[in-house]
């Protein structure tokens, strides 16, 4: 389980093997201007969009939306700005593909056979994701553009419904096998750890330490169990 599930949305791996950096890529470049003109029906470069996107992603991520630019863009991705312009129509529509990719990506749920043990996998994962740099970038980042762009925000909370339904599976099991209530509010559950991100984050606060995994699996349990 990544940090998608509890509610987190990942922008890397360690949990995002999705979008590749631009600075961590192979270095495929395309030349800033084409010498010789395009024949008709020529297939379209599939890496060069993947360039552009991941730079697109990787700006945002650094710097927000306002201060990300295409050419910027263009030059990270070692494209030629026409080419960035023939794909997607401004700065807008170019943050939008990037971002939909980044909230794509879909990450398996836990399943170790307790919901303890599934809990210590999923908060482990999401505390070691946000304690990155590129980690609280990305919550940074993602609290200030849903509230800035209705289609962003609409793009978060479509990936965070869809992964919502997995960790419900998480603790739809727990219920089967008798370890938790049958009467828990799941969407509780689901989205407290969460909400103590956020927060932290709006407020500038250090998030929780890996060594408090155990603390937040005891006081959760202690809502929900049998």
């Amino acid at each position: 389980m990544g940090v998608h599930n509890l509610g987190v949305l990942p922008p890397t791996p360690l949990l995002r093997p999705y979008l590749v950096l631009v600075s961590q890529a192979t270095g495929v470049t395309e030349p800033a201007e084409q010498r010789l003109p395009r024949r008709k029906g020529r297939p379209r470069d599939a890496s060069a969009d993947e360039r552009i996107l991941a730079a697109a992603a990787e700006l945002i991520l650094q710097r927000g939306y306002d201060n990300m630019t295409v050419d910027e863009v263009a030059a990270m991705a070692r494209a030629g700005k026409a080419t960035v312009y023939r794909r997607w129509s401004g700065k807008e529509d170019l943050a939008f593909a990037a971002l939909e990719q980044l909230y794509s990506a879909e990450f398996p749920v836990p399943d170790t056979g307790s919901i303890v043990g599934d809990l210590r996998v999923a908060i482990t994962q999401t505390l070691e994701f946000v304690g990155t740099e590129q980690g609280r970038a990305y919550l940074r980042m993602t609290i200030a553009e849903s509230l800035r762009d209705k289609r962003l925000g609409g793009l978060y909370a479509a990936a965070y419904q869809a992964q919502q339904q997995g960790s419900r599976a998480m603790f739809d099991r727990a219920i089967a096998r008798g370890e938790l209530r049958a009467d828990i509010r799941i969407d509780f559950a689901v989205s407290w750890l969460t909400s103590v991100l956020v927060l932290r984050t709006t407020i500038d606060e250090p998030q929780p330490a890996l060594d408090e995994v155990d603390d937040m699996i005891d006081f959760l349990m202690r809502g929900i169990s049998a």
